[in-house]
């Protein structure tokens, strides 16, 4: 089970491009069709540098371009099949587009037993830069595992 001790352990960080093709895809899945998202001009228009990406990307980024993408469940004895998605956060601190190359790094914030032990929430934070070093966004995970 995991404890307070994981309190602080940060995972091996992972860079990602910001690249059209895959943005594109992710649109298409989606049924994203407003124009901010695909045309340039219109990003521009907005006060973009280019087409930006919508907030929950970061997730899909950090794990399509991750080399160990269970890192943490590996780090901490997790077994996947007790795994849980709970929630998940954004606070973006400047805009994040095509082109961008971003460093994600990821640690574990906190830890809670809840139900008398039955499940532990883990969260895990994660700060993102760009390639010129700005902090663009800070996000935010939650796990459940079930315990037992």
């Amino acid at each position: 089970m995991v404890d307070q001790s994981a309190v602080g352990l940060r995972f091996t960080p992972v860079t990602a491009a910001v690249e059209p093709g895959r943005l594109r895809y992710f649109f298409e899945t989606l049924g994203e069709n407003n124009s901010l998202y695909r045309d340039p001009a219109a990003a521009k228009a907005a006060g973009y540098k280019g087409i930006p990406i919508p907030p929950t990307y970061l997730f899909c980024l950090e794990m399509l371009d991750n080399e160990k993408p269970f890192e943490f469940l590996t780090a901490l004895d997790i077994d996947l099949g007790k795994v849980l998605h709970g929630e998940q956060s954004f606070a973006y601190h400047a805009p994040v587009v095509v082109g961008d190359t971003l460093t994600f790094q990821s640690s574990v914030a906190s830890v809670a037993d809840k139900k008398g032990g039955a499940m532990t929430l883990i969260v895990v934070e994660t700060a993102v830069t760009n390639q010129d070093g700005v902090h663009v966004a800070d996000t935010a995970r939650t796990i459940v595992v079930r315990n037992g």
